[in-house]
């Protein structure tokens, strides 16, 4: 029977051996790898490892948009792109962009991505698509991102 002190043992083995430190000036940490892994290295910055953050919660943005958008955005769209391009800057938007049915081709809405709940909200209320009728509709939804980098 296995007892308690091994086990605490294994586990500190375990921790000990993934974040052990190569003879060398590198900011790179060995991984535990299985041994038939190809990879024995990775960066501190770039783990996403519970031990380091926990996942980044993101607000995602859902607009609706009337079906003739292409033909009646065009004086709107300059302050659109501005604002969103503003808010990357700020680090407030993530990403964003038109969303549309496959192979349609005609954007049906669009999909943002933004930091904190707040922008999002500061986004629509700013946005020149919202106040010239070019959105119907909106949403915000929380996120967890779990996977990938964001």
């Amino acid at each position: 029977m296995v007892t308690m002190s091994i086990l605490h043992r294994l586990s500190a083995v375990a921790v000990a051996a993934r974040f052990s430190v190569p003879h060398s000036t590198s900011l790179t940490a060995t991984a535990f790898t299985p041994a038939f892994s190809n990879t024995s290295t990775r960066s501190f910055a770039r783990s996403t490892s519970p031990l380091f953050s926990s996942p980044p919660t993101r607000y995602l943005l859902s607009y609706d948009y009337i079906p003739d958008v292409l033909e009646k955005r065009g004086p709107y769209r300059e302050g659109h792109i501005g604002l969103a391009k503003e808010m990357i800057e700020e680090g407030t938007c993530v990403s964003g962009g038109p969303s549309s049915v496959p192979r349609e081709g005609v954007p049906n809405g669009a999909l943002f991505i933004f930091t904190t709940e707040d922008a999002a909200e500061k986004f629509v209320a700013e946005d020149p698509y919202v106040a010239n009728g070019i959105v119907t509709g909106h949403s915000i939804a929380e996120w967890t991102v779990v996977v990938g980098t964001n």
